[in-house]
């Protein structure tokens, strides 16, 4: 039985991509921090934040 968003187990996969994905882009040139790297990381995190907002409205 579901009770809770950290029992999906897509919502899990979700975050630790997130999580890596960030830790990639740490290692990007300096000249992308604004452009690509901000764009590639609120992308990532969007993933398990629509996740987490549809589990709350069921």
């Amino acid at each position: 039985m579901i009770k809770s968003i950290n029992d999906l187990e897509i919502y899990k996969s979700a975050y630790e991509l997130a999580l890596k994905i960030h830790n990639m882009t740490i290692s990007f040139p300096k000249e992308e921090k604004y452009s690509l790297i901000d764009q590639i990381r609120r992308s990532s995190r969007s993933v398990s934040m629509n996740i987490r907002e549809g589990f709350a409205k069921r």
